[in-house]
């Protein structure tokens, strides 16, 4: 039963990644991979609210393990990091991996208190 859960919320997750990668990209327009530093920023600060909430077993594979788990992107966070390298845009590359990971610590740490607390009431 467990992999049935992560299987239909990872289908979910990486559909919406998909979509909203793209609904970003286009409406922002810009050479910055700003549709995949969204997405996992937002699935940073997301998974640390699933991991603060007193959820089930089957809640947390669903939610955490499907969905975000295939909504976050590390391997496409990477191509696009390492691909400023190629491209000879070494601050760039820089700037995005360090701000990605910065920020998404941030945001998850943000994101389990925000659960934490509304669990107190």
């Amino acid at each position: 039963m467990a992999w049935v859960l992560v299987c239909i919320g990872g289908a979910l997750g990486s559909i919406t990644r998909f979509i909203l990668g793209k609904l970003i990209s286009k409406r922002l327009d810009t050479a910055f991979p700003i549709g995949t530093f969204i997405i996992n920023i937002t699935g940073a600060f997301l998974l640390g609210v699933v991991s603060s909430l007193d959820i089930t077993r089957s809640a947390y594979l669903f939610f955490a393990d499907g969905f975000l788990g295939a909504y976050t992107t590390f391997s496409t966070f990477m191509y696009e990091g390492f691909n400023f390298f190629e491209k000879n845009k070494k601050i760039n590359a820089f700037v995005y991996i360090l701000c990605s990971l910065f920020l998404g610590i941030i945001c998850y740490i943000l994101g389990f208190d925000l659960g934490k607390f509304s669990m107190k009431y």
